[in-house]
């Protein structure tokens, strides 16, 4: 096949040659300074990204979002205000949230006993504890992403990300 390019570009069904491979591997280079040069990743971003990253947990369950008020509910005339609510599920466990501007709730059911993490952004929040009934609350609501981590027993659990 003749072409107006010469015979040194590269046929994207050929195996490169070393000397290729070399170039392919300056450009890419070449292109990455440039990226960091005129279009950098903002060093938030950055951070948020290496800490979700670290997130990743191959041991945790992922509980799956199942009801989502803002999509699910049915709209009630004149309610102004209301709290979203929030259910996930993983296996057998259910988390029931509720969100308010004031905070969160929620309820670990069957009830156990569980250490929570609301994730959200660059900084884990603080530690809560379920009670007796399974029920915990927190008194920041959180603010764009967030993900709720649950630890109970050799058990964790790692709600889908939601932004508020």
């Amino acid at each position: 096949m003749d072409d107006d390019f010469g015979d040194d570009v590269l046929d994207f069904g050929e195996q490169a040659l070393p000397d290729e491979e070399f170039a392919l591997e300056l450009l890419e280079e070449e292109l990455r300074q440039a990226t960091a040069i005129l279009d950098p990743v903002p060093a938030a971003l950055r951070q948020i990204a290496m800490e979700a990253f670290a997130l990743h947990d191959l041991d945790s369950q992922i509980a799956e979002l199942s009801f989502d008020s803002v999509v699910d509910a049915l709209p009630v005339r004149g309610a102004t205000g209301a709290p979203r609510m929030l259910t996930f599920h993983a296996g057998e466990v259910t988390v029931d949230v509720e969100l308010t501007p004031q905070g969160l709730m929620g309820q670990v059911l069957p009830p156990r006993s569980a250490r929570i993490e609301v994730l959200s952004g660059p900084q884990a929040g603080s530690p809560l504890t379920t009670d007796d009934m399974g029920r915990f609350t927190c008194d920041t609501s959180p603010a764009g992403p967030f993900a709720l981590r649950l630890r109970t027993g050799g058990q964790v659990i790692v709600t889908d990300w939601l932004t508020v």
